[in-house]
């Protein structure tokens, strides 16, 4: 059982960055593909980025290219989300996933296994 663990949320402005990190609990990790997915109050759970095993591979929803850039540290077991140039409308709480699963990484949510627990993003107008 893989185990995430999302930080690094909180209240930022609009026009402002933040970033957000995922701690893996399994030294296989290096074998998972990520993703980042978001839910904002009375909407569904939507992709946000992702990205392959060796990190050749990343995908982003239209909404936040050019703002968020996805990253790992494999030999941290760790997952990046680096977000610039926030608007209220990424306002949400984040998510972190994963699958064990060395291709492209999938942008679905049912493509994913394992996901954490979440951290909230507000971004004040």
């Amino acid at each position: 059982q893989v185990r995430l663990v999302e930080s690094g949320g909180g209240l930022v402005q609009a026009g402002g960055s933040l970033r957000l990190s995922c701690a893996a609990s399994e030294r296989i990790f290096d074998s998972y593909a990520m993703g980042w997915f978001r839910q904002a109050p009375g909407k569904e759970r939507e992709f946000v980025a992702a990205i392959s095993w060796d990190s050749v591979n990343t995908n982003y929803a239209d909404s936040v290219k050019g703002r968020f850039a996805i990253s790992r540290d494999n030999a941290e077991s760790a997952v990046y989300l680096q977000m610039y140039n926030l608007k209220p409308e990424d306002t949400a709480v984040y998510y972190c996933a994963a699958r064990d699963f060395t291709g492209t990484a999938a942008t679905s949510r049912g493509f994913y296994r394992y996901w954490g627990q979440g951290t909230q993003v507000t971004v004040s107008s």
